[in-house]
């Protein structure tokens, strides 16, 4: 039945459990679970999220519109998801060894409101891409320069794109002096830095939500199914229920 494989699916992803063990639980054969979450992967990736009744948000052009229509801000940010390390003399393998954490994994963007509702997670890249990189190339310059005029925080990985992007993407503030800095200056770069992190902060609450799904902690699949970047990331969109 369409209800068991879904359900099978979302047991799996929320708590990462062996496809022995559901096979155990729902009375079927091993391959059948693999086959059913093989199958509703797909399906749960396409459904986009929910942020309210019969709206769903599918693609990041349908998101910016959505912030620019209400006139709300949006929070982007990167995250990873550890992957297994690419064996030994195998092409690309430190293609996923990503800097800031020293570990193998794939990236996401995810986009939030200013509330930390999650509205979108990106397909995925290799660890190494940069996270201004990865914007770049989901072309959120273009839809921010060409689309309605919305207010986008950032953190200090996106120090870059605003001047792209038409001044519509915030960052933190600059650091002027490298060091032997005026009192004045410490003081008044430390007091704009916590005021575009208090706001900026709730985009962190939304990822650590989603991390509430044990697939988007580790991945233990092949690497090739989380870095398919022609579609949505089964990986990234486990489903489509978020918070209210």
């Amino acid at each position: 039945m369409f209800v068991d494989r879904l359900l099978a699916t979302l047991v799996y992803l929320r708590h990462a459990t062996t496809h022995d063990v559901l096979a155990c639980w729902f009375g079927v054969d091993r391959s059948t679970i693999t086959r059913a979450i093989g199958e509703m992967r797909p399906l749960l990736a396409e459904r986009g999220c929910t942020v309210s009744q019969g709206v769903r948000l599918r693609t990041l052009a349908e998101v910016i519109d959505h912030l620019g229509a209400d006139g709300k801000t949006g929070i982007i940010d990167g995250t990873g998801i550890r992957v297994r390390r690419p064996a030994a003399g195998r092409k690309g393998r430190y293609e996923f060894i990503s800097g800031k954490n020293k570990q193998n994994a794939v990236k996401t963007m995810v986009v939030t409101d200013r509330d930390g509702r999650v509205l979108f997670c990106s397909p995925t890249k290799p660890g190494s891409c940069a996270d201004i990189t990865h914007a770049r190339q989901l072309g959120l310059v273009r839809l921010l320069a060409d689309g309605p005029a919305v207010e986008i925080l950032a953190d200090a990985g996106y120090q870059g794109l605003g001047a792209q992007a038409g001044g519509r993407v915030i960052t933190p503030p600059h650091r002027k002096f490298k060091k032997d800095a005026p009192d004045w200056y410490e003081e008044m770069y430390e007091r704009q830095r916590k005021a575009h992190l208090s706001r900026r902060i709730r985009v962190e609450h939304g990822i650590a939500h989603l991390k509430n799904w044990r697939a988007l902690t580790r991945h233990l699949g092949r690497r090739e199914h989380v870095s398919d970047t022609s579609k949505p990331s089964p990986a990234c969109c486990p489903t489509s229920r978020q918070r209210t």
